[in-house]
């Protein structure tokens, strides 16, 4: 009788210990907190193990000092512990960004987000719907990117950011406040609210789309980010050709467009997105080189 009460209390153990690893809604915290700048976050114990087996991770949210920051990410398969993964922080334009709750998640079928998902080579792809496109979503974006950093198994040395229309004008500043952070920019569709000379000092490689008809901003805009990148580039020392390896600018003309069914050129510009050359060259730069 003894034997058979200390198998029944065995099996109730193993199905109560095999229940608790398969349960996609359990997730241990540890007893302290990560900090990050001024910023604490109470981490899980192995936030890799969370979603080791990856997918969409949608509507998060990141409490920090610079107000509450909700975005999604995706984890490619088989993404765990020991495996460094590129990671690309994207923004989108002001109608995906954070205006309540009737909004949440309204970037997850944005192509600045899903495209990343479908390359090739495995991706961690961080998504946030900020509250504005000045310093204070600039902070945010770093903030982000470096909780990511801290928490995820990422290659440090290959993070990238991407940015179309109000969240290029968020990007340009994040990426010129930390241009160590970050090996690649994309910058689509918007203006140049940031720095250029960080960029140049820390050869950042920055890939400019416009539209020459954009309806918002005007082709001008990107050829101005272009030259005066270009020229910070050239003021500490760059030759023409590596320049050309670090800085793109493409601006196509209305029949790129129309040919493809688009007739609203600002709207239009998230086409760069299925690009895949131009999310590759994106993709090809490295810290380290």
């Amino acid at each position: 009788m003894k034997r058979i009460l200390a198998l029944t209390i065995v099996a109730a153990l193993a199905f109560l210990i095999a229940s608790c690893q398969n349960s996609e809604d359990i997730a241990v915290f540890s007893k302290e907190s990560s900090s990050i700048g001024n910023t604490s976050y109470l981490t899980s114990e192995d936030d890799m193990a969370i979603s080791a087996e990856g997918g969409l991770n949608a509507e998060q949210i990141l409490n920090t000092e610079e107000g509450d920051i909700h975005y999604s990410y995706y984890l490619p398969e088989g993404y765990g512990i020991g495996r460094e993964c590129p990671l690309v922080v994207t923004m989108p334009g002001y109608d995906m960004m954070w205006f309540g709750e009737e909004s949440s998640g309204s970037n997850l079928s944005w192509r600045g987000f899903l495209s990343w998902t479908e390359l090739s080579e495995d991706m961690i792809v961080v998504s946030a719907q900020l509250t504005d496109w000045g310093e204070k979503s600039a902070r945010q974006a770093i903030e982000l990117t470096e909780y990511f950093l801290k928490n995820f198994s990422v290659d440090v040395d290959r993070v990238y950011a991407a940015g179309y229309s109000a969240g290029g004008e968020t990007m340009s500043r994040a990426v010129s406040m930390r241009p160590d952070l970050y090996a690649a920019y994309l910058h689509g569709a918007s203006q140049w609210d940031g720095e250029y000379l960080p960029i140049a000092e820390n050869n950042v490689a920055v890939y400019i789309f416009m539209a020459e008809g954009d309806e918002y901003y005007g082709s001008q805009k990107a050829r101005d980010a272009y030259n005066n990148l270009y020229k910070a580039y050239a003021d500490i020392g760059r030759t023409e050709e590596q320049i050309n390896e670090l800085l793109m600018l493409q601006i196509p003309d209305n029949e790129y467009f129309n040919s493809r069914g688009i007739y609203n050129y600002h709207g239009g510009g998230n086409i760069l997105f299925e690009d895949e050359t131009i999310l590759n060259w994106i993709i090809s730069h490295s810290k380290g080189v």
